[in-house]
């Protein structure tokens, strides 16, 4: 019988380019077998398995993590573009997935941070018509540059009727939150068009319920995207926008300038800071 896990053990060799998946899934479970590990809900300790006991951090120069739950890297694909399938372009692409995000759609990101961005990129590849919500001067220029049509200040007290009259009072089709803001996920409900979609990777306030009742909305949480499922589709993502993602990934540095780039991302100047650790 055909193993993908084995599959992968064999096929992975040293030297090659990966994406390390986050979280440690069984592999298992029902979750981990249909492609769901973040969800797992037996998760494992790789440390206690292999003996070690450095690796645990993302920040780090050695990371220890089980083969199945490594993607290897396209050849086409350069290290900068590829890394962004993890929180860069991850979280708001099963978003995209989840709610089926095409031409058709006016989508509202909810937030401009480097997730955000990541929705910015994620939506306009697939044609969306994007608008955005965002306090930040700095990135709210940057996600125009990028090519989103208009972005609301939400602390403007007609932050929602302008984004009503943006879509001749119907409300937007899709939203993804991204802010973690207290007030976003409420805007977003009233903000949404009847039977729209609402999908949330950041970890916000509450919603209306009597509004998702009354408009009938669909809204989900996404954390990470399903790599055994949709790995070809985020491969494609990442090829259709090199040119977004060089403007998404507006810093790069080396691993011991790691307090440098906090402090810039602390900020708010800045898009998505990518730390190189083979740099010095």
């Amino acid at each position: 019988m055909w193993c993908w896990r084995h599959h992968l053990s064999v096929t992975l060799k040293v030297g090659h380019g990966v994406v390390v998946m986050p979280q440690n899934g069984c592999g298992v479970c029902v979750q981990c077998l249909c492609g769901e590990h973040i969800h797992c809900t037996q998760p494992v300790n790789p440390h206690a398995i292999c003996g070690c006991a450095n690796g645990r951090a993302t920040y780090a120069q050695v990371l220890v993590q089980q083969d199945w739950l490594l993607v290897p890297i396209p050849e086409d694909i350069n290290m900068d573009h590829a890394s962004m399938a993890c929180c860069g372009l991850g979280p708001t692409f099963n978003a995209m997935q989840l709610m089926d995000v095409t031409a058709m759609d006016t989508l509202l990101v909810s937030g401009l941070g480097p997730v955000g961005l990541g929705a910015v990129v994620n939506g306009l590849v697939r044609g969306a018509r994007v608008l955005a919500i965002e306090s930040n001067p700095w990135r709210a220029a940057l996600a125009k540059r990028m090519g989103v049509e208009e972005v609301v200040n939400p602390n403007d007290e007609h932050a929602l009727g302008q984004i009503m009259e943006m879509t001749k009072g119907l409300g937007v089709d899709k939203s993804v939150e991204t802010s973690s803001a207290e007030m976003a996920p409420d805007f977003l409900v009233k903000a949404a068009r009847k039977k729209g979609q609402i999908t949330s990777v950041g970890w916000g306030g509450p919603v209306l319920a009597r509004d998702i009742v009354a408009k009938g909305l669909t809204i989900r949480g996404a954390w990470h995207w399903n790599h055994l499922r949709d790995v070809a589709a985020m491969w494609t993502t990442i090829r259709k926008a090199e040119k977004l993602l060089d403007m998404q990934i507006t810093h790069r540095m080396p691993m011991n300038r790691v307090e440098e780039a906090f402090q810039l991302q602390l900020s708010g100047e800045c898009g998505k800071i990518l730390l190189r650790p083979w740099e010095s």
